[in-house]
């Protein structure tokens, strides 16, 4: 069948990716040159496992920038697009999802909508409302760096709603995995909207626990692998998602966390409000820290929140580099990611050697080996070099 995916980042490639095996998928984006990679059969965002399917497997798959081309005729139409969360209004920023549904209702009436783009509690309701098509909401548990994987061997398949285009969606993604025994689970709209920011925010308390764990070991000079190698031998508590870092950051967790916490607008709670409270808190600890060095220039080692991403938005170390050019230390970033020489007043260093040799103090969320002959200048509170 012909499928419809708007958005060619982490979730939408990894999609076209996965459907593209047994179906005709048109994948739409506003980007030209993403358009242009993937026709080229290269991978629009950084995914091992992504850019060797695009070389190796025979993928149905046309990028266009043609809105009428991609959606006419489909009978799913796949909504990827980016949603920020905006800080004024206290809710995310959903007008690239609703303009795509404005297409597909123009475009392909008869087609179910299917949104893969984190949106807050209630919004599906509110569009079924306002469109005649179906419109269902299926939230995606993806790792950047580690999306199309994730989605060839999901750990579930959640589809928020009981009707029959549901169960024919669940048996496409079932179809296209690479997994047996799949656990699916239909819920309802609200429901499954819930799930996904009930989700992010526990891995954002997980990584907020193991960071303020650190932050008491650091201060009184006692080992933090030590105390998190033993708190995490408790099976109930499990050896994973447990390397101190900066803070949490990323596509996901900063904005579906205050999402989450805007929908208990009358709902008494005090967890919610402390798990974002703390991953500032987090960065004010590590940024004293390295002011506390008296560094004349620190330099600051990766701007991408984890190995194998090429996403910084967002990012943690963002926050600590802001808070060291607030004392008026100069700050110096190297990212092969970054073609611009200059971040938000900081200069971009494009020679590594010559970054190391310029900073009194390098600062990286992780330790990579380019940094093995500079250890002794690098703060980082990375113990595993796990994400």
């Amino acid at each position: 069948m012909k499928i419809a995916i708007a958005g060619l980042g982490y979730v939408g490639l990894s999609n076209a990716i996965l459907l593209g095996q047994n179906n005709q998928v048109f994948a739409l984006d506003v980007d030209q040159s993403r358009v242009d990679m993937l026709n080229r059969k290269e991978a629009t965002v950084e995914d091992g496992v992504g850019e060797k399917m695009l070389r190796e497997v025979p993928l149905d798959i046309t990028a266009t920038i043609d809105v009428a081309l991609a959606i006419k005729g489909a009978e799913f139409v796949l909504i990827a697009t980016p949603t920020s969360y905006d800080t004024l209004t206290n809710q995310f920023d959903t007008s690239s999802v609703e303009t795509v549904i404005g297409y597909a209702a123009e475009h392909a009436p008869e087609a179910t909508i299917i949104i893969k783009s984190t949106i807050p509690v209630g919004f599906v309701s509110r569009m079924r409302q306002e469109h005649e098509n179906i419109i269902i909401f299926s939230p995606e548990f993806l790792r950047e760096g580690n999306a199309v994987h994730d989605n060839l061997y999901p750990s579930r398949i959640i589809v928020g709603d009981h009707s029959d285009e549901a169960r024919r969606f669940a048996d496409l993604m079932v179809e296209g995995a690479h997994k047996d025994n799949i656990p699916v689970l239909f819920t309802g709209a609200n429901e499954a909207e819930s799930i996904k920011l009930f989700s992010n925010t526990y891995l954002a308390m997980r990584v907020a626990y193991f960071n303020e764990l650190d932050s008491f070991a650091h201060m009184h000079g006692l080992s933090s692998s030590e105390i998190i190698e033993g708190v995490c031998m408790d099976p109930r508590i499990g050896d994973h998602y447990n390397n101190p870092s900066f803070g949490y950051g990323g596509y996901c967790l900063p904005k579906d966390t205050k999402q989450l916490l805007a929908n208990y607008e009358k709902v008494p709670q005090t967890l919610i409000s402390a798990i974002i409270a703390s991953n500032v808190t987090r960065k004010d600890y590590v940024a004293d820290a390295i002011i506390a060095k008296n560094p004349e220039r620190v330099g600051i080692y990766r701007l991408v929140m984890k190995a194998g991403s090429d996403n910084f938005r967002a990012s943690s170390i963002q926050g600590i580099m802001k808070r060291i050019r607030a004392k008026g230390i100069e700050v110096v970033i190297y990212e092969p990611e970054l073609a611009s020489d200059d971040f938000f007043g900081a200069k971009v260093i494009s020679d590594l050697s010559n970054f190391k040799s310029m900073s009194d103090v390098i600062v990286a969320n992780r330790v990579t080996d380019d940094l093995e002959d500079c250890l002794d200048r690098v703060f980082s509170r990375d113990l595993s070099g796990k994400d």
